[in-house]
């Protein structure tokens, strides 16, 4: 869901990308390899007394915020009571229930990203834009206006480099720092089928930007690699549940001998 305003506004850009095979840049972060590992512990099961972030509102925060939860609430037919973020939360959980299956929530999850754009401006970036330089101009472009248009929906993020299938480095990932989406709604099935899967389908086969997301259950950032397909096997379905996870909490409660350490929702 992170796709709003993606190309809303954007404008060409130089191009900052290396073209030094296997050059490899070094960040200020864990690498991707932990980002999704079976073994790694959520920030509630490592005991981490972490504080949630204070996010400071922008001034358009609101404006998305309001678009974004009216094209959900179109798609869901339910609106939350609740004002603000929390209420947005509700309806995706709502968003969760009315799929028959995961597939579907994806699908469904691919529409409300695409009723969020005018009529043939996707159509014109994917013909037009995408295939200038490789790709590299597009990948760019949306890493940025990703970071100017979606912390009200992730939180801090930003720009960084990421390595690309033809063996050089480009500014074309984000990385967020503590995604709220995935803290607030506490759920690794909400995060793969609501996010990770939809913006991924949505880039690639709408804006012609290829797009791999790793979100780390474990300290709840998020690597965008805009330029970068997704592995056809998966790891992250296979993540457990996290601690935090009221669906979670309400299955030990009633099968305190059953294993549950898998996600039902992913």
């Amino acid at each position: 869901m992170k796709a709003l305003g993606s190309v809303i506004g954007a404008a060409p850009l130089p191009v900052l990308c290396s073209s030094v095979r296997n050059h490899r840049f070094r960040v200020s972060f864990s690498s991707s390899s932990s980002s999704s590992s079976l073994g790694s512990k959520t920030v509630e099961q490592g005991g981490i007394a972490a504080p949630k972030p204070e996010y400071k509102p922008g001034v358009f925060d609101d404006l998305f915020l309001n678009l974004f939860r009216n094209k959900l609430v179109q798609e869901v037919g339910w609106d939350s009571k609740k004002p603000g973020y929390d209420g947005l939360i509700e309806v995706v959980n709502r968003l969760m229930m009315k799929g028959t299956s995961n597939s579907n929530t994806v699908e469904a999850a691919v529409r409300i990203l695409r009723s969020l754009f005018p009529p043939y401006l996707l159509e014109l970036y994917k013909m037009l834009i995408a295939p200038i330089g490789g790709g590299k101009i597009a990948a760019m472009m949306v890493a940025r206006v990703t970071v100017l248009t979606c912390q009200w929906l992730m939180g801090t993020c930003k720009v960084n480099s990421v390595d690309l299938p033809d063996g050089t480095s480009c500014s074309s990932g984000v990385y967020v720092e503590r995604c709220r989406y995935l803290e607030e709604s506490k759920c690794v099935g909400i995060c793969t089928n609501t996010c990770k899967f939809p913006t991924q389908t949505f880039f690639k086969d709408h804006m012609g930007v290829p797009l791999l997301m790793e979100p780390n259950f474990g300290d709840y950032s998020c690597q965008f690699k805009f330029g970068v397909l997704p592995p056809q096997d998966d790891t992250i379905p296979k993540e457990p549940c996290l601690e935090a996870c009221p669906n979670a909490s309400q299955r030990r409660m009633v099968a305190r001998n059953v294993d549950i350490t898998t996600c039902p929702k992913t």
